[in-house]
């Protein structure tokens, strides 16, 4: 891949979500006109019920986490068992990260101190939405961990939608359910965007498809006569 599509490519990843995370949390801090308009988009979509529920339940630490974990773990059986020296920093660098989204969060919902939506009970630390970010970073990770180990282009095409499915699920029933105002899920999604942004950079990035061989994923080394 060329330099510059390598370039447009951060731009689109990294540079417009991170810009546009820092908008909508200056909206939020300076309680901006922008938050008319998810009043407006979180009213039309309100309307709890048990379906918006389990949607966002699939966020959740103690299921995306989980399905993090196994996935994590297969991808090292993997790589060992094709004798691969270097197993370890695609899950390492997939948990780290995973380790890294209350480390911002957190902060990051108290300091904003943002009102939930009528549907929850009074008090603050909405914004940005943990449950989507928990999502978007287990399962994105988890994609990312899981491609070079897919043979063809019908299964990686299968795991990426599904993933992509379990986000936007979340994102929906979040919204739905009124746990969150959309701009609390929009900005969640800036923030995973940078960080798996990251984590496609430290597996490999542009070059992790041309260093693949027929034989196995990026860094498999072949033992005897070839």
């Amino acid at each position: 891949m060329s330099s510059s599509r390598v370039s447009f490519l951060l731009v689109c990843l990294v540079g417009l979500p991170a810009l546009l995370l820092s908008l909508i949390t200056w909206q939020v801090v300076g309680h901006g006109p922008l938050l008319g308009v998810d009043r407006d988009v979180s009213d039309a979509l309100l309307h709890p019920d048990r379906g918006s529920e389990l949607l966002a339940d699939l966020g959740n630490v103690q299921v995306a986490v989980p399905v993090l974990v196994a996935v994590l773990g297969y991808a090292a059986w993997r790589a060992r068992a094709a004798g691969r020296d270097r197993w370890w920093p695609a899950p390492l660098g997939a948990a780290g990260l995973m380790v890294l989204v209350p480390v911002l969060v957190v902060p990051l919902k108290a300091w904003t101190a943002r009102h939930g939506t009528a549907a929850v009970p009074p008090g603050t630390g909405y914004f940005p939405s943990g449950h989507t970010a928990t999502a978007a970073v287990a399962y994105g990770a988890a994609a990312l961990v899981l491609l070079p180990w897919l043979r063809t282009a019908m299964a990686r095409r299968v795991l990426v939608t599904v993933c992509a499915a379990l986000v936007l699920g979340v994102s929906y029933g979040l919204v739905r359910r009124g746990y969150h105002w959309p701009l609390d899920v929009v900005a969640s999604w800036c923030l995973a965007s940078v960080l798996l942004t990251a984590l496609w950079l430290l597996l490999g990035g542009p070059g992790r498809g041309r260093r693949r061989s027929p034989s196995g994923p990026p860094g498999f080394r072949r033992t005897g006569p070839g």
